[in-house]
Order: structure tokens, then sequence, then C-alpha cells
């Protein structure tokens, strides 16, 4: 069978993949977007969405995606409901292939696959965060419906510790969960976390339970691994902070990657250090990791394949 060959292929969805396309589309680069395994990304599992600009009532993520993919298609986008499993970035084109076997040769590649909350692995709680009842993997997007409320934050790195902060000014108490007697995070963010009075540390406790009632988080279980003491705690939120994981594998061989897998682009772009391979979204961005920055450096993505197809004398 021979080879598909394109002028700019989009590998995964969600904001970064979907604005990637609506620009690379508009500017007749032809691109096709490759969903992978979650078409829409974490969105999919986001139910209010109050922070994107442009929706002012709010939106459910599910939705929000079908919004950017129609938008993509409207300009010709050719959307495909299929994951790459390899690629190939030693010549050019670049070579990717599906699942179902097709061989795709890309003048320019665009990655937005983005990274996945890492949870305990409780048995309700995937379920609750992807039903609204009260389980997060993020206290920016979330916070706020939980103002004025108890919650609880899981973790003992700086994410957790920025999330405790951060959900320390608008909830009334926060209780935050270390399972051994000491934080990884950074000497100043545990400072700013003991500061505050209604952070309240559990520490050498892993949580047990998640507590609900029709479907809504009521309170945690713990357990002290030095005491084996039980302790029964109120809230209503449940933000778990142990880290994401970029869902770059594929591409280790070929790009250069931080400690953890996250995509290394170059100051001021989204180029990588493979020609004609940009990277956009959470799969290099492990700092703001939100809806509307993913959208801008698919925006970025595409505008630099844009540039790098002209100068290339290919569009």
């Amino acid at each position: 069978m021979s080879a598909e060959h394109v002028n700019c292929l989009i590998i995964g969805s969600g904001p970064a993949g979907y604005t990637a396309a609506i620009y690379a589309s508009r500017a007749n680069l032809k691109p096709i977007l490759y969903t992978g395994p979650e078409p829409g990304g974490q969105l999919m599992i986001t139910t209010d969405v109050e922070n994107y600009p442009g929706y002012k009532d709010g939106i459910m993520g599910p939705q929000m995606m079908e919004d950017f993919k129609a938008q993509a298609e409207r300009f010709g986008t050719d959307i495909r409901y299929e994951v790459i499993t390899k690629v190939d970035f030693s010549s050019h084109p670049h070579k990717v292939w599906t699942d179902s076997d097709t061989e795709i040769h890309a003048d320019s590649v665009i990655i937005s696959t983005g990274a996945s909350a890492k949870w305990l692995g409780l048995e309700n709680e995937e379920r609750l965060a992807t039903t609204g009842g009260g389980v997060s993997a993020c206290a920016v997007c979330d916070g706020f419906f939980y103002k004025g409320q108890d919650v609880a934050v899981v973790g003992a790195g700086d994410t957790a510790a920025e999330e405790a902060l951060y959900l320390s000014n608008i909830c009334t108490k926060v209780h935050m969960v270390v399972r051994r007697d000491e934080m990884r995070a950074s000497k100043i963010m545990q400072a700013r976390v003991f500061k505050k009075e209604n952070i309240i540390v559990h520490w050498n406790n892993n949580t047990k339970t998640i507590l609900e009632e029709d479907g809504k988080v009521t309170g945690i279980e713990l357990l002290n691994s030095k005491t084996n003491e039980e302790t029964t705690i109120p809230v209503t939120g449940f933000f778990v902070a142990i880290g994401h994981k970029p869902n770059t594998g594929i591409f280790k061989d070929w790009l250069d990657t931080d400690e953890t897998g996250y995509i290394i682009t170059k100051a001021d772009s989204s180029k990588t250090n493979v020609e004609g391979v940009f990277a956009s979204g959470d799969a290099q961005d492990h700092v703001y990791r939100q809806a509307v920055t993913a959208a801008g450096t698919g925006c970025m993505a595409a505008l630099d394949a844009e540039r790098y197809l002209g100068e290339k004398g290919i569009v």
C-alpha cells in the first residue's frame, strides 16, 4: 500500500489540536488531524468550563470541544478517529503510522497529544471527576465551584502546594493530605503553605475512601500510616495533585523532552529539535495547563508550520 502524503499532520485533539487545525485550514495547508484515543482531550472529563473567554454563561467541556471540532471541520480539516502508534522523524517528509497500519508522509507535524492526570486509583475517583461530582485534578479550573466550602488536596509537591494555596484564597478550609512526614515541594512553597491558617496539613496520611452521597463528594476517610488511626473529614471538593503524565511516549526516541516527558520547544516558538515538527498544548506545557493557553500554543504551532512550509517552498 502506498503512503499518503500530507502538508500538515496534527496528532491529537483538544484545544491545542483543534486550534492548530483551524489556523492550518484557513492557511490552506489542508491539515489532517488524528484525534488519538481520547478525542477532545481532558476537556471531555470537565463539566462546567467558566474561565474560557467568549462563553459568558459557561459551557460543558464536551460541548466546548464539539464547537472547536465543528469550527475546524468548517474550514476543511480532515478529522480521523484513529491513533498514531509510531513515528520516524529521521528524514523528510516525516513518517507516521496509524493503528490501522496506514503510513503517512507529512511535510510538517504538529503534536498536541496532551497530558493525562495521575489518579490515586480509588474506586469512585474517576467517575466523580467525569460527572462533576466533586473530584478534580485542576484547582484553577474548578476551584471556583467550591468557594466558601471545605476541600481537600492530596499531594506533596509544588503542584499540590500551589493548588492548596490557590484554594485557600477562596475556600474556608483546605485539608492537605501528605502521605509522608515531609513534602517534596520547594522550601519557599512549603513556607507559604505553613503561613496559611486555613490550610491544615495531615502528615503520614493516605486517602482510604472518598465519601459520597447522591453522586457528590461529602468527605474523605484518611488512614494514618504510622498510627493506623482512621479520620473522617467532611469536604465537598477533592483535588488530586499528584502530577500529570504527558502523552509523548511515541516521540521519545526523536524529540528532546524534560525528565518527566514534556516536549521541549525553542524559546518563543513551538519548534522542537526536529525541523518541521512542532509541539503545542499540554504535551509541552507543564506550567499553565489551561484550555486557553493550549489553544494559544496550537495557534503558534500552525503559524510556525505555515512559515516553515512557505520557506521550504512546499506551500
